[in-house]
């Protein structure tokens, strides 16, 4: 049996199917999958639509889905708010509606979430038990992950990896973050109060390798690393391995002047908690942000 993925030309679906040599890719574009993967993974079809049948699940075990629209790029009007949701909660629906008509079905879906659904929560210590927030990712990721959930119906398991900040040396937030800080201008973001719930690259995919393989894992899961630190202290640490100083603090006002709603995602916080992965027993290789950093970095 094969696993899919989809979002496999993403960050993190890239990744990810570098470590499944059996891994079936699923895009827009079969072309643009052939040109990222060359002959060494499958490329199906997959525009995110309800198709017709479930040839798009044909002897697959395991789906990864990781498809949707980049929060980070382009400013948030209606248009992209709109493209954003549809990207994750109306194509998942999709999906698990294709995953209701297939012949054999998957044994395990593997969703990406956010920690994002927990909403601004201050220093306040967010379990997978946590309430969901109110503001427009916490509501688009609870029904996200509700339409993920659907497929339990169908007696498929149901994991849903709600991730932080992804860090990582070719791509992700931290690819973003580095540019002012080789000027000498960085700093932090608004207060700097704010928590930042983190995962190195490396620990985030064999997360989900570790939940495709450890089956009494279902529901959500915070894939995150042990020790979320708030925005100043990770300035902090990433001025020091990068040998910089971080002098210059960007103020909220500007950020929301800049960036506008998506400032909110910048200056909000989440203190995510592995609760779950730390009782299931996952040994993190980079729990602390200064040897994740070294690592990315050095």
């Amino acid at each position: 049996m094969k696993t899919l993925i989809t979002g496999a030309t993403g960050f993190v679906g890239h990744h990810l199917a570098q470590k499944i040599p059996e891994a079936v890719v699923a895009g827009r574009s079969v072309e643009k999958l052939n040109k990222r993967f060359g002959k060494k993974r499958e490329a199906r079809q997959w525009d995110g639509s309800a198709m017709p049948d479930a040839t798009l699940l044909e002897g697959i075990d395991t789906v990864y889905h990781l498809a949707g629209e980049s929060i980070f790029h382009g400013r948030w009007n209606k248009a992209k708010k709109e493209r954003i949701r549809a990207s994750r909660v109306d194509n998942t629906r999709n999906l698990v509606e294709m995953i209701s008509k297939a012949a054999d079905r998957p044994k395990t879906l593997i969703c990406s979430s956010a920690v994002g659904y927990y909403g601004s929560r201050g220093d306040e210590k967010l379990t997978e038990q946590a309430t969901p927030g109110s503001d427009f990712l916490a509501r688009v990721c609870m029904d996200w992950e509700k339409e993920a959930l659907k497929a339990e119906e169908y007696g498929v398991r149901v994991v849903l990896i709600r991730t932080g900040v992804v860090l990582g040396a070719d791509g992700g937030a931290l690819a973003q973050m580095l540019q002012p800080f080789k000027m000498g201008v960085g700093g932090r973001l608004g207060s700097g109060r704010q928590f930042m719930s983190w995962i190195h690259i490396d620990d985030l995919i064999a997360i989900m390798l570790y939940a495709k393989e450890n089956t009494s894992l279902h529901g959500a899961i915070n894939a995150v690393a042990p020790n979320p630190l708030s925005n100043s202290d990770f300035t902090r640490a990433l001025a020091s391995v990068l040998h910089r100083p971080a002098i210059l603090p960007a103020p909220g006002f500007a950020l929301k002047l800049l960036l506008g709603e998506f400032a909110n995602v910048l200056l909000g916080s989440q203190r995510a908690l592995p609760e779950v992965l730390q009782r299931a027993g996952y040994t993190y290789n980079y729990p602390e942000i200064k040897t994740a950093l070294k690592n990315l970095l050095q």
